[in-house]
């Protein structure tokens, strides 16, 4: 039995201690998924 990945949310909420699903905290764990990256606190999807 395979674990769900949590997806990031699209927008981090700034708050002191990070959610579970803050693309900041993903981003530094290196739990954000392929394709994507954050760019001033929203979660962008690379590519064209």
């Amino acid at each position: 039995m395979s674990k769900k990945r949590d997806l990031p949310k699209s927008k981090c909420c700034e708050s002191k201690d990070r959610c579970r699903r803050c693309p900041l905290r993903m981003l530094k764990e290196g739990t954000l998924p392929a394709g994507y990256t954050v760019q001033k606190r929203r979660l962008v999807k690379l590519g064209k």
